[in-house]
């Protein structure tokens, strides 16, 4: 496997087939510290959860095993406008609630914010874990003409997952192995754990 360079302004973007990389990923640490944030980015934002297309109708067709989890609110938000809507990317994403939190998260007994359609499916009424971009997170993913561009996405509501990663010494792409490995394969995470590796390697060199 070739381990390629492309030197932006900025940041440095690692090829590996067709994705590209930031090397924030690599070398950031991240691990979710609930504790702390709450589930805020379930909550906060501009707009819902990106959604692919078939997550779409995956949400859809399990939307009455889903409802249960689900506060009134929510429910009363997705059965008036659905369970999605389009950004000004005309992008789809999960329905607000009166544009605050997304329609499919409730809280637990210490205020945590949890993920409605995660707890259908750990229950066995969905057939999705929760969507991917938010299984991802802080991965962003966006799509080129010839690639798919994997930048991790800095929030400061999120500085207390950094402070946990880098206590434990937990690399954002070794916390997100699951998903990486749902969105894209065993296959593509061993090929990250090589670079890693190589990056790793290159920084001794240096020391």
């Amino acid at each position: 496997m070739n381990l390629n360079y492309f030197y932006a302004k900025v940041n440095t973007v690692i090829e590996i087939g067709d994705k590209l990389i930031s090397l924030d990923v690599f070398e950031k640490q991240f691990v979710c510290d609930l504790s702390k944030c709450k589930g805020a980015c379930c909550v906060e934002g501009d707009d819902g959860a990106p959604l692919e297309l078939e997550e779409l109708s995956m949400i859809e067709e399990d939307l009455d095993g889903i409802k249960p989890y689900m506060k009134p609110e929510g429910i009363e938000a997705v059965e008036h406008t659905g369970v999605f809507y389009m950004d000004q990317d005309n992008e789809p994403v999960t329905t607000l609630v009166q544009g605050g939190e997304c329609a499919f998260v409730n809280f637990d007994e210490q205020g945590v914010a949890k993920c409605s359609i995660e707890q259908a499916y750990e229950d066995g009424e969905c057939h999705m874990k929760k969507p991917i971009s938010c299984h991802l997170y802080p991965i962003r993913v966006s799509r080129l003409k010839k690639y798919e561009a994997l930048n991790y996405n800095s929030w400061h509501l999120c500085e207390p997952a950094c402070q946990l990663g880098e206590s434990l010494k937990v690399k954002t792409f070794r916390f997100l192995k699951e998903p990486i490995i749902r969105k894209w394969g065993k296959e593509f995470f061993r090929e990250m754990e090589i670079v890693d590796t190589q990056l790793e390697r290159e920084r001794q060199k240096k020391i």
